[in-house]
């Protein structure tokens, strides 16, 4: 199938990873679905990619909220007929804090928002890959260098990015009959609003403040795009882009 009868649909596309991502798959000959919870970034973000074919629909969503989820994929339909790829990129985080002093609530926003919105996004990708023509396509979901290694303070952001890990396995294998393949990208200091703070120094586990490297968000967007791209008979599994010189591989 060329890529532009092909459709995407990317969350959190107004800013940051999912913005880039959606408009190089835009760039690729995708129609790209931009997600998220701010329509007026949602529609900046897709004006910027209006030079080409492809097209860009933007979809006001809450990936946290069931029915917000089952609008998008249906407005989605509405819109291309068909879907291609996932990116299941949305994601907060909660402000740096000791274990025990997170709230309940700051959790339950953290979770909603990383993993069960994930979770509901393909869930409802895999109603309309099974059964569309031709069947199958890909989910890509944003899984970061915290669902390997947690920074300090971070038990909500971490322990949804490591149970990311998990439902990208379960995707992958429950999605093998339907030609259904996902793998997840995990993503080290893309220069981002959320990682605007890593050039003022950031808490390191040893209990000092460093300054982080950083890499250009366009190298993950060229990543994306490569996994969306493959054949569904191969899958990128995991796949680590990061910050050359960033504190993660050893011991900082």
């Amino acid at each position: 199938m060329a890529s532009s009868n092909r459709v995407a649909i990317v969350t959190g596309a107004g800013t940051g990873v999912g913005k880039a991502s959606a408009l190089a798959l835009l760039e690729a000959g995708y129609n790209v679905a931009f997600a998220g919870r701010r329509v007026d970034l949602l529609e900046a973000a897709a004006a910027e990619g209006k030079a080409g074919p492809s097209k860009g629909l933007v979809v006001q969503t809450d990936v946290g909220v069931p029915e917000s989820v089952r609008a998008l994929f249906a407005k989605t339909m509405e819109a291309f007929g068909r879907l291609d790829v996932l990116f299941n990129n949305a994601g907060i985080g909660a402000p740096a804090m000791s274990l025990e002093e997170l709230s309940y609530e700051q959790w339950k926003a953290v979770v909603d928002i990383n993993l069960t919105g994930a979770f509901l996004c393909t869930q409802e990708a895999f109603k309309i890959m099974k059964r569309q023509q031709p069947p199958g396509g890909r989910i890509i979901n944003n899984g970061s260098i915290s669902a390997h290694t947690p920074r300090p303070g971070s038990v909500a952001y971490t322990s949804t990015k490591h149970g990311m890990t998990g439902l990208t396995k379960t995707t992958a294998l429950d999605g093998r009959k339907y030609d259904i393949a996902c793998g997840q990208i995990d993503i080290g200091n893309a220069a981002t609003p959320m990682t605007a703070r890593m050039a003022k120094g950031v808490p390191q586990a040893h209990g000092a403040i460093a300054v982080e490297p950083t890499m250009d968000v366009q190298i993950v967007a060229r990543a994306v795009v490569q996994m969306a791209s493959l054949p569904l008979d191969a899958n990128i599994l995991f796949m680590t882009v990061m910050a050359t010189k960033m504190p993660f591989v050893g011991r900082g």
